[in-house]
C-alpha cells in the first residue's frame, strides 16, 4: 500500500469514529431533549385540565338556551339608576299593645358603569342634602343564570315616625300617625344565596341586571339558604312620654300618667340571629317585544336564637333548642323591563318581610327597595361584530 493510499485509509477510518461519536452525542442529547418535552406536556396536560374544570364551572353559572334567553350582546354599559327605599318596624305585647315605626322613605340617584357583570357606580340622597342623617344603608344583588345573592345591611336613623298605634280601646289607632319619634334604632345584616333549577332557560339577569333578555316566557322554582343578624333597642321612657304628650287633652290620655306602656314593651335591646331556608317559584312573562314583566315569591323557615349581653352563653346548644323558635319569612322579587339589546330602561323592586315571636313580645318587620332606571349598552363582542358583518 502507498503511502498515500495509507493516508486515505487512516483518515477515513478517523472520519468514521468521529462520526460515530458524534452520532451518539447528538443521540443522547436527541434522547434527553425527547424526555423533556414529555414532562412539560404532562405539566401542561394538568394546568389544562384544572383550567378546563374550572371554566366549565364558571360556564355552568351562565348557561343558557338560546331558544329562550338571547345572551349579551356587549361588554359595556352605562346606567343612570334612581334608588328608593321603605322599611316598618312593629312591636307587640302579649296584651295586643302596638306600635308601628317607619322612617322617611330615601330617594338616591346616580350613575353606574359596567363591564360585562361587573357595576360601579355612586349616588346621593337627594332627600336629606341639606341635613345629615346617621342612616346607613348597603344592598348589593349578584345574579347569573344557576344562582342569586342578596346580600344586605342597613342601620337606622334618627328620622322615625309612629305610623300607627294599638293602645287602648278608647284610643284611635291612627291618632298618634306621623308624629316623630327618636328612641328607636334598628340595625340588619345578612345574605340569601339562592339556586335557580331551571336556569337553561329562565333568567334573572334578563329581568335585574340587564346582561341578557327572556326571549320566551318560562319559570322556575327557586331553593335558598339565608342568615339575618337582627338588633332592635327602644327607649320606653321616650316612647311614653311621646304617646301621653300626643294624647293629652283627648279622650284617651290625661297628662304625663295618662297612659301606661306595657312592661312587655319595656325592653332596651333585642338582638336576635336567623337560619333560614327558603322555597319558592319565579316566572318571567314576556309581555310583547322587548317586554319583560318577572314576578318571584320565597317562604323561608327560620330558626332564629336569641342574643343576650353574656357573650358566654350565645353559642348554640342543643339545650336550648326549640320549635317554638321556628319563624316564617318572605322574599319578594318584581321587575319590569324594556330591553331592545342596544337600550334599556325598567324598575324593580325587592322586598324582605321577617317576624319573630316570643310568648309575650314579637316583632315583624319589613325593608324595600325600588329601583328605576334607564341605560345602553355599548362595546359590541367580537363574535357578534362578525355576524353584523356578515
Amino acid at each position: 500500500m502507498t503511502k498515500h493510499g495509507l493516508f486515505l485509509l487512516l483518515a477515513l477510518f478517523f472520519s468514521i469514529h468521529v462520526s460515530a461519536h458524534g452520532q451518539d452525542s447528538l443521540c443522547v442529547k436527541a434522547d434527553s431533549m425527547a424526555v423533556k418535552p414529555v414532562e412539560g406536556k404532562k405539566k401542561r396536560d394538568l394546568f389544562h385540565a384544572i383550567g378546563h374544570a374550572f371554566t366549565k364551572v364558571f360556564r355552568g353559572f351562565n348557561e343558557l338556551d338560546t331558544n329562550y334567553i338571547e345572551p349579551q350582546h356587549y361588554d359595556y354599559t352605562v346606567m343612570l339608576q334612581n334608588t328608593n327605599t321603605f322599611e316598618e318596624y312593629t312591636i307587640e305585647s302579649k296584651s295586643g299593645q302596638r306600635f308601628s315605626f317607619a322612617p322617611d322613605w330615601s330617594a338616591k340617584i346616580g350613575p353606574y358603569a359596567a363591564w360585562r357583570w361587573l357595576f360601579l357606580g355612586y349616588s346621593f340622597d337627594v332627600k336629606h342634602l341639606e341635613k345629615s342623617n346617621r342612616k346607613t344603608e348597603f344592598d348589593l344583588s349578584f345574579y347569573s343564570s344557576m344562582l342569586g345573592i342578596d346580600l344586605y345591611y342597613r342601620k337606622s336613623g334618627d328620622d322615625f315616625r309612629i305610623t300607627k298605634a294599638t293602645i287602648k280601646d278608647a284610643v284611635d289607632k291612627y291618632i298618634l300617625r306621623d308624629v316623630p319619634f327618636g328612641g328607636l334604632n334598628v340595625c340588619i345584616k345578612g345574605f340569601d344565596i339562592y339556586y335557580i333549577f331551571n336556569h337553561n332557560k329562565f333568567s334573572y339577569p334578563a329581568a335585574f341586571s340587564q346582561t341578557n333578555r327572556q326571549k320566551r316566557s318560562c319559570g322556575s322554582p327557586l331553593l335558598g339558604i339565608g342568615y339575618t343578624a337582627h338588633s332592635l333597642s327602644l327607649d320606653y321612657e321616650a316612647l311614653k312620654t311621646v304617646v301621653n304628650n300626643s294624647l293629652g287633652g283627648t279622650s284617651g290620655g290625661s297628662g304625663a300618667n295618662g297612659v301606661e306602656i306595657d312592661e312587655d314593651l319595656c325592653f332596651k335591646n333585642v338582638k336576635y340571629e336567623a337560619y333560614s331556608v327558603s322555597g319558592g317559584y319565579a316566572y318571567n312573562w314576556v309581555m310583547a317585544r322587548n317586554c319583560l314583566f318577572s314576578a318571584s315569591l320565597s317562604v323561608a323557615m327560620a330558626y332564629k336564637k336569641s342574643k343576650s349581653d353574656d357573650t358566654k352563653h350565645n353559642g348554640f346548644s342543643l339545650k336550648d333548642f326549640s320549635f317554638n323558635n321556628f319563624n316564617f319569612d318572605g322574599i319578594g322579587r318584581f321587575g319590569f323591563v324594556w330591553n331592545n339589546d342596544k337600550y334599556f330602561a325598567g324598575a324593580s323592586t325587592v322586598l324582605h318581610a321577617y317576624n319573630y315571636r316570643k310568648s309575650k313580645f314579637s316583632t315583624n318587620n319589613y325593608f324595600a327597595s325600588l329601583n328605576v332606571y334607564v341605560g345602553m349598552n355599548l362595546g359590541l363582542k367580537r363574535k357578534y361584530k362578525k355576524n353584523v358583518k356578515q
